[in-house]
């Protein structure tokens, strides 16, 4: 990928529009489409019309809180950029290569600001890793800290919480071992701060390696949407998701809250909702100012995936934001369709499964004698993904698509485990790809693929060409195309040529260009 391309798919993600006519007629028809598929189509079997009338309920829930979170995108936050109290850094790491963990601890030394002091937040002695000690001596190499945790619990939180009594500056910068920040990273953050009620500043999480391969591809088209628009408009509502890395906390109010949260293994999200909950402010910076790593590979994409679905579960059934004191209703309201995101799992199954019923029993959610629900429906859902698509600038794919709703198995076993109080282990993300058979993580989409296959030659040979067949069958069709990207992540890739040594130097001689303009850029703004 050339420097061009680069520079424009790390900043096109952020060039957002709110198109409020598109998005007051999207929201008018999203109605319109539920009314009339409620009231105004004859039920065929009750429970399955219960379970497409709730997943339509839960689909209008998404848009129409979408809508409402990017109505207005342009909302900047106030600072001023002379602001410049101390900060401690925070680079944790549980095994991550010395490699890697060097790389962020020199960019992070590279940083323009007067007063910062960087911590390594060892964790790799409570989690077993054979380098913890390496660790140790890499930060002694780079003259930095480093605090090694001896005593286990909490995981990440745990790791950050552990550090607290050891630094003592008023702002907390926190970055994943595989997080490089940019040279600018704490001036563009901190003048934030001036406003004593912020309690944290998050910058979006980019990932670098999103050309690595077709999974790391998705994965990045997914963020793009969620760290573009979305959050840009989270803004606004006072409503910023604390992300676990590449933010600035305020010392004082996180102090309010007991540190970062370790009940939850999204601590994270958490952490960001008791803070709101106290009445503190938070801000999103719409600029990558750091770069990580993507999973490079089905398991640890499905790990990660886990992680966020079960953490935002914990939102909702142990926090419950609309009950929660000291919320606005639009945070109530942004807290739960975030969280609510991955009951979409569940959704998927239920839409899945309607037209297999179909296909081998005959039963119907709607009776039909034409194809008057594709024709409603079709528009309705073709102006939703254009409207999607004018809003992010086009940053929403078919790829992304297809991952998040591909998804369904790793969120619906999420669902299950927050229900049953299941406890489950933070599992960190590789940063390197794993090599084996991920066959088992796609077994339910290929199941599906062949068993809708046989359903439509099975409801032809009982009922020939029928609406009910013509409907149920291009449903079924819909949902393995959209399965395919995930299917594919799955298949064994073809080896990439590796980089040449001149494009590696090119790439290294354009992030230290990048790195040198944003200071001058910097030096000029505050002259």
């Amino acid at each position: 990928m050339n420097s061009s391309d680069l520079f424009s798919r790390k900043h096109s993600f952020l060039e957002t529009e709110s198109p409020k006519v598109l998005l007051l007629v999207n929201g008018i028809m999203a109605i319109v489409y539920i009314v009339a598929l409620t009231f105004f189509f004859t039920p065929g079997n009750r429970i399955l019309f219960g379970l497409l009338i709730a997943g339509e309920v839960f689909h209008l829930w998404q848009v129409l809180t979408f809508l409402y979170t990017v109505w207005d995108t342009s909302y900047v936050s106030p600072r001023k950029v002379q602001f410049n109290p101390s900060v401690d850094v925070y680079i944790t790491t549980a095994g991550e290569s010395v490699d890697i963990v060097e790389k962020t601890v020199l960019a992070a030394k590279a940083m323009s600001y007067p007063h910062f002091k960087i911590f390594i937040l060892n964790d790799g002695y409570v989690a077993g890793k054979e380098n913890w000690h390496d660790i140790e001596r890499l930060a002694e190499h780079l003259d930095v800290f480093c605090i090694t945790r001896r005593s286990a619990g909490g995981a990440k939180a745990g790791n950050i919480n552990n550090a607290l009594p050891y630094t003592h500056s008023p702002l907390i910068a926190i970055f994943d071992a595989d997080h490089v920040p940019h040279s600018d990273f704490l001036a563009k953050t901190v003048p934030y701060f001036v406003n004593a009620r912020v309690a944290f500043v998050q910058t979006p999480q980019f990932y670098k390696n999103f050309d690595a391969n077709y999974l790391t591809n998705g994965s990045w088209a997914q963020q793009e949407i969620f760290f573009g628009p979305i959050c840009k408009g989270k803004n606004r509502l006072n409503s910023a998701t604390l992300c676990g890395t590449n933010m600035v906390l305020s010392r004082a109010a996180f102090s309010q809250v007991g540190g970062m949260c370790t009940d939850s293994i999204a601590e994270d999200f958490v952490t960001g909702l008791l803070l709101h909950a106290r009445g503190y402010t938070s801000v999103y910076v719409p600029e990558v100012l750091a770069e990580g790593l993507a999973a490079e590979d089905l398991q640890s994409y499905s790990n990660q995936q886990f992680r966020w679905a079960r953490g935002a579960f914990d939102v909702i059934f142990r926090y419950n934001p609309l009950f929660m004191r000291g919320l606005s209703w639009a945070q109530r309201v942004q807290y739960l369709s975030s969280a609510s995101f991955y009951l979409a799992g569940i959704v998927v199954v239920i839409d899945a499964l309607l037209p297999l019923m179909f296909f081998y029993t005959g039963a119907v959610a709607i009776q039909m004698s034409s194809m008057l629900l594709a024709a409603i429906f079709l528009p309705y859902i073709f102006l939703t993904l254009y409207m999607i698509g004018r809003v992010s600038k086009s940053s929403f794919t078919f790829q992304s698509l297809g991952f998040s709703m591909g998804s369904f198995g790793i969120h619906t076993s999420a669902f299950f485990a927050a229900i049953t109080g299941r406890k489950n282990t933070f599992l960190v993300t590789s940063k390197q790809a794993l090599r084996g058979n991920f066959i088992p993580i796609i077994k339910w989409h290929l199941l599906y693929c062949v068993v809708a296959l046989v359903g439509i030659v099975v409801a032809f040979d009982r009922e020939g060409i029928t609406a009910s067949l013509l409907n149920n069958g291009m449903w079924a069709l819909l949902n393995m195309s959209i399965f395919a990207p995930f299917i594919k992540t799955a298949l064994p890739a073809r080896a990439a040529a590796p980089a040449t040594a001149s494009e590696r130097s090119e790439h290294e001689s354009e992030v230290i260009s990048e790195s040198l303009l944003s200071t001058r850029h910097l030096i000029h703004s505050q002259s």
